[in-house]
């Protein structure tokens, strides 16, 4: 007798491939074998029409933005051009304080942000003597490898004869001290005392300005290091998590690397911070020229401080 497992599998053997085909036709996905040679046709054409008009779409909006884009470059460069002779400082001190006559406030602390170049040494002085002209007290200069820390006996030499070049032997040319952070500030004898006699024999005060120069290393690897010396201090009991807050770790990175600028420039082509301390620019004004590529100019430098005393600070009111 033969099983019913055994009669399926005869029956299935019996039947043709026509047969077989028959059976399972209608659960088979449907084709194309029934369309038209028209519409065949509009299937192969639709894809590469679409393709043209795209890229056709494309090509037009590209053009069009490049046309935006070297107008707006064209324009910047002509305009930047024109204040760099209307506002030439001629290295005089009693120019530059008549073009910052007008504003209402001037940074107490301005910051910079300054390539690696050839011409780093002299952005750097010049930078310095605009802000002493200017009345700024505190100069923060960012360069992302730190190698203006490498020499501050050569920097602050190099500062000193920019400075007799605006000054010259004036007894209201302003001292200079230069530090870093973990570095000791450096003053020699040879800059201005901050506070001389004058001719009557009383005492008179002179501007100073404070350089701080500032890498990469003093930006994020500062939180994380201070992150771990808070913790290590939660754990072993010596601080305790209540009291770790956002003014204790501002006034730590105060002290350690330095306060909160209150303008910061960039002279590059485009915004890019370089790993700028981001503790240090939560509230800074940060004042960047579109499409600049003239490096480090007075002219720049100038616009900067116009923004900034037109600027109105809400501190998030």
């Amino acid at each position: 007798m033969v099983a019913p497992q055994q009669a399926r599998e005869v029956r299935t053997a019996q039947l043709s491939a026509q047969e077989r085909e028959r059976i399972l036709k209608p659960y088979l996905p449907k084709t194309n074998q029934g369309a038209t040679h028209q519409q065949r046709h509009k299937q192969r054409i639709r894809p590469v029409i679409r393709r043209t008009i795209h890229s056709l779409l494309f090509a037009i909006i590209h053009l069009i933005f490049s046309i935006y884009i070297r107008i707006r470059q064209a324009y910047h460069a002509v305009l930047g051009q024109l204040l760099a002779v209307l506002y030439y400082h001629h290295r005089t001190p009693e120019l530059i304080k008549r073009d910052v006559s007008g504003l209402t406030k001037v940074p107490k602390h301005l910051s910079l942000i300054l390539d690696r170049r050839e011409s780093l040494l002299d952005d750097v002085c010049e930078s310095a003597a605009w802000s002493a002209c200017a009345g700024v007290s505190m100069l923060s200069i960012y360069e992302k490898t730190g190698i203006l820390k490498h020499s501050l006996p050569h920097l602050h030499r190099r500062i000193e004869r920019t400075m007799t070049s605006y000054y010259g032997n004036s007894p209201n040319k302003p001292s200079i001290s230069l530090r870093a952070p973990h570095l000791p500030s450096y003053s020699p004898p040879t800059s201005p005392d901050p506070s001389i006699n004058g001719h009557d024999g009383v005492s008179s005060q002179r501007p100073h300005l404070t350089i701080l120069l500032i890498d990469a290393s003093d930006g994020r690897q500062t939180l994380v290091d201070l992150t771990k010396t808070l913790a290590e201090m939660s754990q072993h009991g010596k601080l305790s998590p209540s009291d770790i807050s956002s003014k204790l770790i501002d006034a730590e990175i105060t002290e350690s690397v330095m306060g909160e600028p209150d303008l910061l420039i960039l002279f590059g082509a485009k915004i890019v911070l370089e790993g700028y301390p981001p503790w240090q620019a939560r509230l800074t004004e940060i004042y960047h020229v579109q499409d600049h590529a003239g490096g480090v100019g007075y002219h720049v430098f100038l616009r900067a401080l116009r923004k900034y005393g037109q600027a109105e600070f809400r501190v998030g009111r």
